[in-house]
């Protein structure tokens, strides 16, 4: 397996936890565990502006969201990924200090998709504001939220 390249690998099957994988460090293929793997996660940075959208599909490494307000007061809407392309992937937005009650993001489902049960959105209107989200495949989840 060492000598192969990882586009030469076959697909895995559903993982377990446990399993061995290869990784690519200065051109030399090593071996890694899930374990090994600490919570590295790169923030995406997105500045948002009033009366704008923002389709997180555009954003297919986006784990972590920080959100920054620009300019004038108002409303802007961040469209979550569809859930069905988005099977067990989590999301997570934190809102910055540039936040206030009048500026409002609108993190809203698409094509009836739903979070929580509901097609409607969820808002996030303050400083330091958090919220997690997990698709399923069907639909989204809040799986923890601060405020």
């Amino acid at each position: 397996m060492a000598d192969k390249k990882i586009s030469q690998l076959g697909a895995a099957s559903a993982l377990q936890g446990d399993e061995t994988f290869p990784i690519v460090q200065s051109n030399v293929t090593k071996k890694a565990e899930i374990y090994d793997i600490h919570n590295y996660i790169v923030p995406t940075n997105i500045t948002v502006l009033k009366d704008t959208t923002v389709n997180l599909s555009d954003y297919p490494n986006a784990f972590l969201v920080k959100l920054t307000w620009s300019g004038a007061t108002g409303n802007m809407t961040l469209n979550l990924p569809s859930a069905a392309s988005s099977v067990n992937r989590t999301m997570r937005f934190a809102s910055d200090s540039t936040f206030s009650s009048n500026t409002r993001i609108y993190l809203t489902p698409i094509g009836g998709d739903e979070i929580d049960g509901s097609t409607s959105f969820y808002e996030i209107n303050k400083s330091y504001e958090g919220i997690k989200v997990w698709s399923d495949g069907t639909e989204w989840f809040i799986v923890q939220k601060k405020a």
